[in-house]
């Protein structure tokens, strides 16, 4: 018997220019979301602030981790 699910070939990690690509607009991103965060702070809007903050938490992780897994 077969085996149903196909086996996939091994994923080759990304080129370093595009790793440095991806991070950089996860950064530009990153900036934007603290930007929003801090004007959402100093206009006492605390939701928006925490949503924007952890925006821009995640941004970063993710942004770090495509340079570091590829």
């Amino acid at each position: 018997m077969t085996d149903p699910t196909p086996v996939e070939p091994p994923r080759a990690p990304r080129p370093w220019i595009e790793r440095i690509g991806l991070a950089a607009v996860a950064l530009v991103l990153a900036l934007l979301f603290g930007g929003v965060a801090a004007a959402s702070w100093i206009g006492g809007e605390w939701f928006l602030t925490a949503m924007s903050a952890v925006g821009c938490l995640m941004t970063v992780w993710v942004g770090a981790q495509t340079l570091i897994r590829g």
